[in-house]
This record gives C-alpha cells, structure tokens and sequence, in this order.
C-alpha cells in the first residue's frame, strides 16, 4: 500500500508527509511529478526529485518514485540521471514510474507538441534510452527522437538489473498494455471527464492481470477512501491511494487502512 501525492504544496510539507507515512506502516511514497501550472489553475508547486531526495535521507525502509514522469515532457538523460541519484541516495528504493504525461497544456504552454501519436513514440525511445544509459557501458543511440554517441552513464543504479519501470495505462489499449509488458509494471487507473480520479472496476484489473504479458506489477491508483482488498483480490500486487493533500495527510497519520 502506498500513497500518490500532489507535489502542489511547500516542499518541506510534503517531506513531512512522506515521513509520517514511513512510521505509520505505508510502504511507499510517489510523487505527482508535474512542472507548469496555469493561470486557471495556480497553486504551488514543488520540484519532484528534490523532494525525493530529501525523503530518501530522511527515511529508510519506504519505496519512493514518481507517478509519474512524462518522459517526453523531459530529456531522457536527465531522467536516467535523477533516477539513479535517488536510487543510490536511498539504498536501492527507487521506482520510475512513466507516461504521456496530462494535461496537454503542460506541453502546449511551452510551444510543446501535445500530440499523442507523438508522444508515444518519444516516450518508447525515451525508455530504450534510459535503460541503455543505466547500464553504466558506453551506450551509442540513433533514433527518430534522441542521438547518442559514445556516453557512459556511472555509476549504474544499486539495483539490478535495473530500477523497476511503472508504465501508466490509464487508457487500456493495446498499445498501453504492450509497453508496460517490456519493462516492470504497469500504472492502472480510471479518470473522470474533467481529469480527476475515478474509481477503476476490479474486474479491469483481474484482465489485466490474467494477460500472458502481465508485468510483474500491477499497480493501481485509487481515490482515497477505496478498499484496497477489492484491488488485492483482482490481482494487484500495489495499491496507490491518492487525492488532495488535506485527505492524504490523515491517511499518511494513520496506521494503512485494511491492511492484512
């Protein structure tokens, strides 16, 4: 069980929370990892991976990631850099979690692209690149996207054979679905029409679940408030509560809700 959290908040709060998860039983703390705002919606915002950083000194047993990182939104040799960073800062704890990346204006507000066709094949690229770059040999890539010639990324994450990548498909399809059967999990959920958290049907997970390719993780984001066996039961292997801050804080203050 783990939390989502907004990164809309100072950045010391939201250390705070993390900690308090950690001593309240939760196994895992993972960062929205949003940039920009917008004028219709203008709150604070703290940088993702600085608030990581300082979660994974002041904790020590919790996963700790981002859900997610907008891979295209980002270069992918910074992306591999942070991630190791963190992964070597906190002893081997990190996960990447990874996407397209909403809203669309988080790309169109910087003269960005938001197409997703687009987006997609940046993204695929963006983790050949990650992954080659975490492999601390020199790594040479030309694609439609990014070149590379000749770099060596080290040291090499503390984990083997790599940090574990978390793929959103938040859109079930095909395509969704295979990308995340190559790497390690894959991010479920369900929005509403007007982008917040829905409730995802248990029966979506336990398809996803039986598929032949189905990752080793299954994880699920859910609105605070869900029963986390409901998930469990359809085979999730996480269950990553989340909402606004105000809900997350309680959970974070509290022992895991329906824990085995």
């Amino acid at each position: 069980m783990g939390l989502s959290v907004p990164v809309m908040d100072e950045p010391a709060s939201l250390v705070e929370l993390g900690v308090a998860a950690e001593a309240n039983g939760w196994d895992g703390v993972f960062l929205w990892h949003h940039v920009v705002g917008t004028p219709d919606f203008p709150v604070p915002m703290s940088d993702a991976w600085v608030v990581l950083g300082a979660l994974a000194v002041r904790t020590g047993r919790i996963r700790l990631g981002t859900t997610i990182t907008a891979l295209p939104r980002h270069q992918p040799q910074e992306v591999a850099r942070q991630a190791v960073t963190l992964d070597r800062l906190s002893g081997g704890r990190m996960v990447l979690g990874v996407g397209l990346g909403e809203p669309p204006a988080e790309y169109t507000a910087l003269g960005r692209s938001a197409d997703r066709h687009t987006l997609a094949g940046m993204l695929d690229e963006g983790l050949e690149v990650v992954s080659g770059l975490w492999s601390g040999r020199p790594f040479t890539h030309h694609g439609a996207h990014y070149t590379f010639d000749d770099v060596q990324f080290l040291p090499p994450p503390l984990q083997l054979p790599r940090i574990p990548v978390w793929v959103s498909a938040m859109t079930r399809n095909e395509r969704t679905l295979g990308r995340a059967a190559r790497w390690d999990g894959v991010l479920l959920g369900s929005r509403t029409a007007d982008g917040g958290m829905d409730v995802l049907p248990a029966e979506a997970v336990a398809e996803v679940a039986a598929r032949p390719d189905a990752p080793a993780d299954i994880v699920v984001a859910a609105p605070a408030g869900t029963d986390p066996a409901v998930y469990e039961d359809a085979g999730a292997t996480w269950v990553l509560l989340t909402g606004w801050l105000d809900e997350l804080r309680e959970l974070a203050s509290a022992p895991v809700p329906g824990q085995r």
